[in-house]
């Protein structure tokens, strides 16, 4: 059952930030890749080719934890916690990820084949450190 998702994970989630998508290696140690993520109907979700690291891991074990930072302000930042439920392919699949592509680039995604995964939120958090972002030299 889905807890939904906080509501300022969801607003991460809706602006072009990265996500960093942590799935299961075969032999039980993390793998984690940054990806493009949106929101559709209350999931999470990515798209990938079917071959990729991430989609085999996903095929054997469902199991994701996601961690977000806000491209603008770096200290604010998410992480969602669970588990693919659903994939789209062709027109379906694509639809999506074109409008992840013109979040990000402004322009349609050029790779036409691919895989769109679904994940159930099962708990979410969010913060946002009191700090300024300015690098020193």
């Amino acid at each position: 059952m889905s807890a939904g998702l906080d509501p300022e994970v969801s607003r991460l989630l809706e602006g072009p930030n990265y996500a960093h998508l942590a799935t299961v290696l075969p032999d039980g140690s993390p793998h984690s890749v940054p990806v493009w993520a949106g929101i559709e109907d209350g999931r999470v979700v990515f798209f990938t080719q079917p071959g990729s690291r991430k989609a085999r891991n996903l095929e054997r074990d469902p199991r994701v934890a996601i961690s977000l930072v806000d491209h603008s302000d770096p200290y604010r930042m998410g992480w969602v916690r669970g588990r693919v439920v659903d994939t789209r392919e062709g027109d379906a699949a694509l639809e999506v990820m074109d409008r992840l592509s013109h979040k990000f680039t402004g322009e349609p995604f050029p790779v036409r084949h691919g895989m769109l995964f679904e994940i159930e939120p099962e708990r979410s958090g969010s913060m946002n450190l009191p700090f300024s972002h300015s690098p020193g030299d």
